[in-house]
Order: structure tokens, then C-alpha cells, then sequence
């Protein structure tokens, strides 16, 4: 089979297209024909070397779609299509950047869904982080508060707007691109704002005085503090993004939370119920409820150019792999 192998850490040239055997089934994992992968910046990190667990060469890709191909699992028969998320995908074992991926049975998510594989690769982690990190803030349809996503034009900030454009809340976004703002706009946000790298204290307050109810923060480590000041005083902040790392610099609780302001945070990997949800979300992207957001499609042999895509930040929305 062909995979692209991240043979060290370093620039996108680490990555290598190699042909490998494919996997030997054994108790307890299953077969999966990849048909699709999303892409993911946590890959980018590894790829970069800063996944100190993983031993390379390693096939990244915490995520993918397919078929069944070799099942263990009398649940899981041969031809079921599947999805897969985390679990140390990519990391402890070989991922989705391959034509086959050998995967414990515990991670497989059976689907039904008419969806092209395209589309179908770029709801897994996406959606799945999305959601739970609206469930981290305590948001419920319905509610009418008003959310922050910093990071709005990640693939899981443009998840998180579609899921918050069908309850009643009051979004705004950030992008640090102005070729991005309009973007933000078409997928539903009420307010798009220019991230040009300082509070944004000023251009939130011009229209919610007392700062917002929530705030998803997807930017992280660079702007956590500053989104523990902006939001409202016992609202709460979610932090489920590393797009720029992921540790805090000289984080002091005590001096950075004010009093009745919560800091949270979400992980997919931590999610309950992720096949029930996935399905959720498959058949609200078939009605037109939720949007795919898909910014482009990359073949396997083209993996280089599509991490420098991704750390060039050229996206809006989620890339795909198709093998």
C-alpha cells in the first residue's frame, strides 16, 4: 500500500510517499480501507517535532474515513463504513495518511450516510471538537447569550459556527486575515472581526459593552489570558485549539482568573457518545442544516504542498486527504 511517512521532525519535505505492507490484522483492531483524511494542525506539530512520545517514522493522521476491509469485530462487518478519531492515531500507531490503516476496534464509529468521501473526511474531529467544546462552555439550543470564537476561520471555528448558527446565540468570530472576514460572514457569524494581534477588548466592546458570555478559544496559548480578561466577569472561557501551541507562557491562575470567571477546556479524544453524535451531525450536513466547510481537497502523492497550505494558514475551513 502507499503512505506518506514522516520520516523525522522537521519541514514539510520529512514527509515521504513509501509503500508499505499492508497491515496484518490482529485481536482486537480491524482493517480500514482509508477513503478520506482530514488534516489536522496537531499533525503539523508532530511533524515539527514537538510530540515528544511519538518515534518516527511514523503515518500521522489522527483521523480518517472508510470501509471495513479485515474485521475482528462481529459489529463492524466487512463493507461497513467507519470513521475514526484519536486514540493515538498517528501518534503510538500508523494513521489515516495511508491507503489502509490497521485500528482498534474501540475507535471505529460505524455510519450510514450517502455522503462522497470528501465531505464525509472533514466532519470527524472537526465536529466532534466543536460540539464538545460548546458543551464544555455550558451552551444549549435555545440559549441567547453571546459567544466569542477566537480562531473562527479553523476548521473548528467554522464547525463551531454552523452548530451555533442553529441555536439562538449571538456570535462573533476572529480571523487574523482580512480576505477572511467575509468568509465569516457567509457562514453565519453576526459580528466578524480583524485579529490584528492585541486585545480586542476595544472592537468587542462597541457592540457587547460587557464583553461576551463565552468564549471558545481555539487560538490558545497566545491568547487564553487575554480571553480571561475579555470575557464577561463569571463567564467562561474554552480553550480547545492550538493553533498557536499549546502551552500557556508564565501562566499564574490566581493573577490571570478573575474571581467567578471559569477556564475550561475540550479534547475529542475525551468525548462520550462521539458515534451517536458523528451520525448527528452525517445526517445534518445531508439536509443542509450544517455545512461541510471544506477548503480544499489534497491527493496523497500532494501531502507536502498540503502542510505548507497549512502552515502557511492559507485555509478557511478544513483540508482533506483523499488516497
Amino acid at each position: 500500500m502507499r503512505a506518506a511517512v514522516c520520516v523525522a521532525a522537521g519541514g514539510p519535505e520529512v514527509l515521504e510517499i513509501r509503500e508499505l505492507p499492508v497491515p496484518r490484522v490482529r485481536e482486537g483492531w480491524s482493517l480500514v480501507q482509508v477513503h478520506g483524511t482530514g488534516l489536522n494542525r496537531s499533525e503539523l506539530r508532530t511533524r515539527q517535532g514537538h510530540s515528544p512520545t511519538v518515534r518516527f517514522p511514523r503515518v500521522l493522521g489522527i483521523e480518517c474515513v472508510g470501509t471495513v476491509a479485515a474485521s475482528t469485530d462481529p459489529r463492524l462487518p466487512e463493507g461497513t463504513t467507519v470513521a475514526a478519531v484519536m486514540g493515538e492515531m498517528g501518534r503510538q500507531f500508523d494513521g489515516g495518511y495511508a491507503e489502509y490503516a490497521l485500528l482498534p476496534n474501540s475507535l471505529l464509529m460505524p455510519l450510514d450516510t450517502t455522503l462522497p468521501w470528501d465531505v464525509l473526511a472533514a466532519l470527524p474531529e472537526t465536529y466532534l471538537t466543536a460540539q464538545g467544546a460548546l458543551d464544555a462552555l455550558g451552551i444549549t439550543p435555545g440559549d441567547r447569550g453571546r459567544l466569542l470564537i477566537r480562531g473562527g476561520t479553523s476548521s473548528v471555528g467554522m464547525a463551531a459556527i454552523s452548530i451555533a448558527s442553529g441555536y439562538s446565540l449571538d456570535t462573533a468570530a476572529t480571523t487574523r486575515q482580512q480576505v477572511k472576514t467575509a468568509a465569516l460572514t457567509v457562514a453565519g457569524v453576526d459580528h466578524a472581526i480583524l485579529d490584528t494581534g492585541g486585545s480586542l477588548a476595544d472592537q468587542i466592546h462597541e457592540f457587547w459593552p460587557e464583553g461576551p458570555d463565552y468564549i471558545l478559544d481555539l487560538v490558545g496559548a497566545n491568547t487564553a489570558a487575554d480571553s480571561l480578561q475579555l470575557v464577561r466577569r463569571g463567564g467562561t472561557v474554552c480553550v480547545s485549539g492550538s493553533l498557536s501551541g499549546w502551552l500557556i507562557p508564565n501562566f499564574e491562575p490566581i493573577a490571570l482568573i478573575p474571581p467567578g470567571t471559569k477556564l475550561t477546556a475540550f479534547h475529542s479524544d475525551t468525548y462520550k457518545g462521539a458515534t451517536t453524535l458523528l451520525q448527528r451531525v452525517v445526517h445534518e450536513v445531508e439536509s443542509g442544516t450544517y455545512r461541510p466547510n471544506v477548503d480544499r481537497v489534497f491527493a496523497l502523492d500532494d501531502i507536502v504542498a498540503a502542510h505548507r497550505y497549512m502552515e502557511d494558514n492559507r485555509a478557511t475551513g478544513k483540508l482533506v486527504m483523499l488516497p
